[in-house]
């Protein structure tokens, strides 16, 4: 594996962790697909630093078990907004 990749998966690990990131989040920062994100902390960091990859797969899994949650506040917003106009 290259090196700038292994620095990215490490980067991309402490950054979902420091920050709770999502990975939509993480993506974005780091100019990055979602799958690149999922594929830099379930497989790449793994194998280069697997207590990092375990913290920052909590944090994905918290996130996943509250997505649902997060998308009905969004449409609710929506729907408010749309209303005040």
């Amino acid at each position: 594996m290259k090196s700038y990749i292994e620095e990215r998966a490490v980067e991309v690990g402490n950054y979902i962790v420091e920050k709770k990131a999502t990975v939509r989040q993480t993506a974005k920062v780091f100019g990055i697909s979602k799958s690149t994100v999922h594929k830099d902390v379930t497989e790449r960091l793994e194998r280069i630093n697997p207590s990092l990859a375990g913290e920052a797969r909590k944090v994905l899994d918290i996130n996943k078990s509250e997505r649902h949650i997060r998308g009905g506040y969004a449409t609710r917003e929506k729907y408010l907004h749309l209303e005040q106009m």
